[in-house]
């Protein structure tokens, strides 16, 4: 049977865009400069692929053992209560913005929620009652929720609000609003409050200096005093400290090994006692029971998240079988949380989950699915499951991707291909669900391929490390160039129709690519990137920089800072000779929007293509749905000019 999609495939998408005469009207934070309007034609082929949803886990109600998570069902991510499995999606938050988290209390009786405005990540901390919000910090800084005090008195949190840059310790009655405390007053951007102590009395805090070092410390809520557990000049990794209940303090952490393991702290000497038994792949996320007697943890298997059961008194550890092949997204807070009746909370997704809200019984270990989110009534069970890719980078390195190809019944010959490249650097493709982007292979015959160069995490601090500095840097870019060779040599993919997409860092890795690799490509789709690492550092908000520098180098050292241009796309403008898409946020604090502006009017000095695309509301990302689609839409007729051959309207 011919779909409306299937027969504009057969008959080629340029007649589809010239069906009709009317265009989608951007929104209206939205600023096009050289990119085309979108056919109404166009967003009505792609319909159901925009309709798909995810629903994220968030914690368990003691008040009625129900479910929170966050979900979409207007055009941002809110708050929902699920009261049983396959229950009703019943929405508690009605906000313009989308909320990053809600954090219930101990007693399931008040809900604290965490969101921005506009995506400028000045965090700001609410209670959620009767639909409202009622503000507990000041409106002007930026704050980063942490905990709740077991009893349900306090919650603890960092905020910058002394000086825009350190992230001093507070701890609230948010019962009382006014009634917040600095606790301890830090240096640095990258402290946190993790947990507190079943007497509330003390509190687990964690300064996160590098993805290699962020020792942990004890806090002594009444006097403020800081003692370091754990050895702050020592480039060891710590997260996700938590009590047990008999005081133990678990964490995850690298020391003496190559990768994450969880285990516990002793608080008198700072020694760590790994209790998993996983020698390769690093423990993501975990939680102690709330009686103490088992741990849930996950690892991640080659990019799978994989959950496993460990019985504190024994050692024993079980593995949990009925959760969906895939991964447990990223979380802000707890990924993983233990309900008193026993029963594990978390969040899956996979090629064909969108992403859904399950429990594990404890002691059966039987999974239920409590919500089953839409896919826009699409059958996900026709996406692509992705393909492992390994290769040997050009100095022996292997590094590896995943590779969403087209079916080949479908689409016999040559496909055209997107190289699609994480932000971070830090971060990792996993085989997840990609939404829109099921489109292009489902309905274009695009393949897409998820490269994770040297730097991501998941493969230990080794691997982590192999970038960091400016003289390492363009070893990630080479990294794509062995990808390229590699993928140019498949047999179902067309090396003459190769093209790259990227986010944030992964934006970079754009730029840079069409730098070093123009005359192997098609086209460039780049997202909030960085253009020039100089400027990038210089304007990227305090709070952070300190962050970067240690990863990117420091361009208040002189020599740092001529490596540092050296290496900026923007200094090799001349040597970019294909099309650029470019999209912006507006209040992005992490890449300022000047970051596009200069490699934009660059490019364009120098007789080359360069859409642009700006939503002024939007931050680090694209995150209200009107925006999410328009950009999706302008990127796919940015595709079929560049990868289709096919004129946009």
């Amino acid at each position: 049977m011919f779909t409306r999609i299937s027969l504009a495939i057969g008959l080629g998408l340029s007649l589809v865009a010239s069906a009709g005469s009317a265009d989608v009207p951007p929104p209206p934070a939205i600023v096009l400069d050289g990119a085309p309007t979108v056919p109404d034609a166009l967003a009505a082929d792609t319909q159901p692929y925009m309709q798909s949803r995810r629903a994220a886990f968030l914690g368990w109600s003691a008040r009625d053992r129900s479910m929170l998570v966050k979900t979409r069902f207007g055009t941002t991510e809110q708050l929902h209560v699920v009261a049983k499995p396959d229950g009703v999606r019943r929405q508690i938050s009605f906000e313009a913005e989308p909320i990053l988290t809600g954090a219930l209390s101990p007693k399931g009786d008040i809900l604290v929620v965490q969101k921005d405005s506009g995506g400028d990540e000045f965090f700001q901390l609410y209670t959620l009652k009767d639909g409202r919000l009622t503000r507990l910090t000041d409106g002007k800084s930026r704050n980063w929720f942490g905990a709740w005090s077991p009893d349900g008195r306090l919650i603890g949190y960092s905020s910058t609000r002394r000086n825009g840059a350190d992230a001093d310790l507070y701890v609230s009655d948010p019962s009382r609003p006014g009634s917040e405390r600095m606790v301890a007053q830090v240096t640095g951007g990258g402290w946190s409050i993790s947990d507190f102590s079943a007497d509330g009395r003390t509190a687990l805090v964690i300064n996160r200096q590098s993805i290699n070092r962020s020792p942990v410390y004890e806090l002594d809520v009444a006097s403020g005093a800081l003692k370091p557990i754990t050895d702050p000049a020592r480039e060891v990794a710590y997260a996700g400290a938590r009590y047990a209940p008999d005081g133990a303090i678990w964490v995850t952490s690298d020391k003496d090994s190559d990768f994450l393991r969880l285990g516990r702290l002793n608080r008198a000497t700072g020694a760590f006692a790994p209790a998993s038994r996983e020698a390769r792949w690093d423990v993501t996320d975990f939680a102690v029971s709330p009686d103490g007697a088992f741990v849930a943890y996950a690892i991640n298997e080659a990019g799978v998240s994989r959950l496993r059961v460990l019985d504190v008194a024994t050692g024993a550890v079980r593995k949990v079988e009925g959760l969906p092949p895939g991964v447990i997204p990223y979380s802000i807070g707890p990924a993983i949380e233990i309900a008193p009746w026993g029963q594990i909370g978390l969040s899956m997704s996979s090629a064909r989950v969108p992403g859904d809200a399950f429990s594990v019984d404890a002691k059966t270990l039987a999974v239920t699915q409590w919500t089953h989110s839409e896919t826009g009534g699409l059958d996900p069970q026709v996406n692509i499951e992705p393909r492992l890719v390994e290769v040997k980078s050009f100095d022996g390195e292997v590094v590896s991707g995943f590779l969403y190809a087209p079916d080949p019944k479908k689409f016999p010959g040559k496909r055209p291909l997107v190289v699609n490249i994480h932000g971070g650097p830090e971060g990792q493709t996993r085989p997840d669900f990609i939404g829109p982007e099921n489109y292009l292979v489902n309905e274009l015959g695009i393949a897409v391929f998820f490269p994770n160069v040297r730097g991501s995490s998941g493969y230990g601090k080794r691997f982590v490390n192999l970038d960091n500095g400016p003289d390492r840097r363009e070893d990630t870019v080479k990294d794509i160039g062995a990808f390229l060779d590699a993928l140019a040599k498949e047999p179902a993919l067309d090396p003459d129709r190769f093209a790259v997409q990227g986010m944030s860092y992964g934006g970079y890795m754009c730029y840079a690519t069409a730098v070093h690799y123009s005359a192997r490509l098609k086209g460039a789709n780049c997202e909030v990137a960085i253009s020039n690492f100089v400027t990038f550092l210089e304007n990227t908000q305090s709070y952070r920089r300190d962050l970067r520098r240690v990863e990117y180098g420091d361009e208040r050292d002189p020599a740092q800072r001529a490596k540092l241009t050296q290496i900026s796309p923007l200094t090799s403008v001349d040597k970019i000779r294909i099309p650029l898409l470019v999209a912006t946020g507006g209040n992005d604090p992490r890449v300022p929007p000047t970051e596009a502006d200069q490699i934009i009017s660059a490019v364009r000095a120098h007789g080359g293509t360069a859409w642009h695309l700006l939503a002024r509301n939007e931050g680090h990302g694209f995150h209200k749905k009107e925006n999410e689609d328009y950009y999706f839409w302008t990127g796919l007729q940015f595709w079929r000019r560049t990868l289709l051959g096919e004129p946009s309207k």
